[in-house]
């Protein structure tokens, strides 16, 4: 089937075809309307070295990056994502989901803070919320191992809470889900309709194939009603066999005198007459004996039955 059959048979079946659109187009709004929409917000920290650490560069703490810091940072994120960690957010007012990560690509100790929601302004302050719950978790650890306020580890925003973004990916993979779903529901109705409705063809040759033996079967049938229709004739056997055997002598004559005899006797259109004749006769002949022998065979069934001529 090429593509022009598949526009004729959806130009035929349009009173199937146009329904499914109509649902499909109805199933994609659907999705459109009860699958919400995602935004997303994320903000960037970085850790920084402690007030001590910087003495040799003059305070500054960009200048004294050290690989250590690094660590702390995948710790930390470790942290935010613990059950723990979510207990304590969701206390707090933080709605929908978040993940804390190191930024992908980074060559410091830098940290990805993320939330995610459907409304917009509740992503904002959760995300904020986030960033200012990493701050704090971070100084809980140095302060439960009694590190100096000088030797702390330090966190400062690099990037601050995003406004959120919508996320479209995952609802328009349900919307071409449920279009493709649609469309093929309806083409597979169109199709199945044609083929109840289109009438069944046989194959040629095939029909030639069962031709022959449903013509003989009928021929035999019809052979089998038919009634016997042959002529009652039941010559003499012995005249049959008195003119085979003067065929015989005649042709044993002709081989003697070497066909002068029946030149004389017939001359050539009495050998001719008379070889036409025995043409004609030959298949009476087959014939008689056949019955000859159905007559026999009815005999010798019927004096099986009866009684003897000589009984008492």
């Amino acid at each position: 089937m090429d593509l022009a059959e598949i526009f004729r048979v959806m130009r035929r079946r349009w009173y199937v075809l146009f329904p499914g659109l109509l649902v499909t187009v109805a199933l994609v709004v659907a999705v459109l309307v009860v699958v919400p929409t995602k935004y997303q917000s994320q903000s960037t920290v970085e850790m920084l070295n402690s007030q001590k650490a910087t003495e040799a560069f003059d305070g500054n703490p960009f200048l004294s990056t050290q690989t250590s810091l690094t660590g702390m940072a995948d710790s930390l994120a470790r942290n935010l994502n613990s059950d723990a960690s979510i207990a304590d957010l969701k206390a707090q007012g933080l709605t929908g989901t978040y993940v804390a990560m190191i930024a992908d690509n980074a060559q410091g100790p830098l940290l990805w803070l993320t939330a995610t929601g459907t409304d917009p302004a509740a992503v904002l302050h959760s995300d904020t919320l986030l960033t200012a719950y990493a701050a704090q978790r971070l100084q809980q650890f140095q302060a439960q191992k009694s590190v100096p306020t000088s030797a702390m580890i330090q966190m400062t925003t690099i990037v601050p809470p995003q406004n959120p973004v919508a996320q479209l990916k995952t609802k328009i993979e349900y919307v071409i889900m449920a279009g493709l779903v649609g469309l093929v529901a309806s083409l597979f109705g169109c199709f199945y309709i044609e083929a109840r409705r289109r009438p069944r063809t046989v194959d040629p040759e095939a029909e030639e194939e069962l031709a022959p033996v449903v013509d003989g079967e009928d021929e035999d049938d019809d052979q089998d009603d038919k009634p016997d229709s042959r002529p009652d004739s039941r010559p003499d056997n012995r005249r049959n066999n008195n003119r085979s055997s003067d065929r015989n002598s005649d042709r044993s004559d002709e081989h003697q005198s070497g066909g002068d005899g029946d030149d004389l006797a017939y001359g050539p259109a009495p050998r001719q007459r008379r070889r036409q004749d025995e043409d004609v006769e030959q298949p009476t002949v087959q014939l008689s004996v056949l019955q000859l022998q159905q007559d026999r065979a009815k005999k010798q069934s019927s004096n099986d039955t009866e009684a003897p001529w000589f009984a008492p």
